[in-house]
């Protein structure tokens, strides 16, 4: 999502989500001007493409929230060109599709348009809701999903190519990731009853969304690839990692800034974050060589922190593009790369470019005007 605005993140489910943008208009200054920003003023236009072009190099370009359960998702898949993307390599950070039938026909179609396809499960992929008894459970699923990827020519481990290491992580989230001050005052639906995960998914009763255990499990399975890994940190002059979940709380706004508050526990794992350390080093890369993508909030991101590049290119929904949250037809999959060297910033990225204008102050827990109405209006009980 590129603004939570009357919109959810793609785990939620909340009751009515109402179009909010004109009273997000009355809180923060938009401008549509050129030059620097200024503190406190926040651009919102449509975001345009890579200013990469057309090379005889490698490009890659990347995506995340495809969901094309949705027919105009997958019509946007569709409508990809089969020509000029052959020598192309696409990273895909999850959520694909909630059905296995329509995954294997999403992937189908990027392994035709692209020359390489990389890729990371997220939540929705993991969901066996409408599966039937297909499945015992979502790791399963999840086995099941990365053998058709193996069959397809899908590829879910680390590879060089052409001096550039691509490295896919697997993670989930945890609760234990937020660590900034919960808000109060205000009865706010709980995980269970706000987020889809908790009953869609499946898991052994060894694991539970409600603790570490799936986000350690997840983690682990970065472990087989270690020496494959250790190479690409030998070889290769830049490195791109990425996964489904957030690294940082700080790739979310702050909790006074979401309709739904409790976000950031259902995002993010801590674990991912120290992994994507350990391969790009604890200050990331001095010659700006080091990027993590992401994906599952929706949120368009690019930010440099302590020395690696973290972006979100989310396809999301058809309502968030119709709202013009993000676009997509125009300027998605994001050409992160080419000519061997990284593009310049995606942009404009809503809470990113206002964050990069404007501190954050996780303390405040004073409410957004336009997220204090929202409680008003719609009297949400937690139950």
């Amino acid at each position: 999502m590129e603004l939570m605005v009357g919109l959810t993140p793609s785990c939620l489910t909340l009751t009515r989500q109402p179009h909010y943008s004109n009273i997000f208009a009355k809180q923060i200054a938009l401008s549509n001007h050129g030059g620097p920003m200024k503190k406190g003023e926040v651009r919102r236009s449509q975001i345009l493409p890579s200013v990469l072009g057309i090379t005889a190099g490698l490009r890659v370009f990347v995506v995340s929230d495809l969901h094309t359960d949705y027919s105009d998702n997958m019509k946007w898949v569709k409508d990809l060109s089969s020509v000029k993307h052959k020598k192309d390599v696409l990273l895909v950070a999850g959520d694909v599709a909630e059905t296995f039938d329509k995954f294997v026909v999403t992937m189908s179609l990027l392994k035709e348009r692209f020359g390489h396809v990389f890729f990371v499960p997220g939540n929705h992929d993991l969901w066996c809701r409408h599966e039937g008894e297909n499945y015992v459970d979502s790791l399963e699923k999840l086995n099941r999903l990365l053998d058709a990827c193996k069959g397809l020519g899908v590829e879910t481990n680390p590879m060089v190519i052409d001096d550039l290491g691509i490295i896919p992580l697997f993670s989930w989230y945890h609760e234990s990731f937020d660590k900034e001050q919960d808000i109060a005052g205000f009865r706010i639906l709980s995980l269970e009853m706000a987020c889809k995960d908790y009953h869609a998914c499946k898991w052994p009763e060894e694991f539970s969304n409600g603790d570490i255990s799936l986000a350690l499990y997840f983690d682990a399975m970065n472990e087989r690839q270690q020496k494959a890994i250790r190479e690409i940190q030998t070889t290769c002059g830049h490195i791109i990692t990425f996964s489904h979940f957030v690294p940082r709380q700080e790739l979310c706004p702050e909790k006074r800034m979401l309709f739904y508050p409790k976000l950031p526990k259902i995002i993010g794992s801590d674990s991912l974050e120290h992994r994507i350390r350990c391969i790009h080093g604890a200050e990331g890369r001095e010659d700006a060589s080091a990027c993590h993508v992401f994906g599952h909030t929706h949120f368009c991101w690019d930010a440099v922190v302590d020395g690696i590049r973290y972006v979100q290119a989310p396809l999301a929904y058809p309502r968030e593009r119709n709202r013009r949250m993000n676009g997509g037809e125009n300027w998605l999959p994001f050409c992160i790369y080419a000519e061997k060297k990284f593009a310049d910033r995606l942009s404009p990225c809503f809470w990113s470019d206002y964050y990069s204008a404007n501190p954050r102050t996780p303390h405040n827990t004073e409410l957004a005007p336009w997220v204090a109405r929202f409680y008003r209006q719609k009297k949400i009980v937690d139950v």
